[in-house]
């Protein structure tokens, strides 16, 4: 299976954030699971009205970052990520959405995703911080 990795087949594009790589001129992502990885920050990071010819691009948990960090912020938190990811990354299954109130920042939302890669069936996580005020 990591020959579907190898030859692209997941995807590339220009690496997040923008840069200059100096041999192609824009910085790209390798490929596989870090093009994915970055395609999800970019789905939770973008609020939707933000893209101009696509504004219903991006996720919903901007709409509560005046909300008390709470378990109700983090339930309606889980629900746009879900929402976001499946309607945004087709590449992936998302397995489950752990929204919690960080104990070290009570600013701050951890959000935890584990989700499956569609094409090779392998299992990852990435916990996104999203912060409240």
């Amino acid at each position: 299976m990591t020959s579907l990795v190898d030859n692209g087949f997941l995807g590339t594009g220009w690496a997040f954030p923008v840069g200059c790589d100096p041999e192609q001129g824009i910085s790209l992502t390798g490929g596989g699971a870090a093009a994915i990885r970055q395609s999800i920050w970019l789905i939770l990071g973008t609020a939707p009205g933000e893209r101009v010819m696509r504004p219903d691009f991006g996720c919903g948990i901007h709409d509560v970052v005046f909300d008390v960090n709470d378990t109700s912020t983090a339930g309606r938190v889980s629900r746009s990520v879900r929402d976001a990811l499946t309607r945004w990354e087709p590449r992936i299954d998302v397995l489950d959405i752990y929204a919690a109130p960080d104990p070290d920042d009570r600013h701050r939302l951890l959000i935890e995703i584990n989700y499956r890669v569609r094409s090779n069936n392998s299992r990852f996580n990435l916990v996104y911080p999203f912060y409240v005020a």
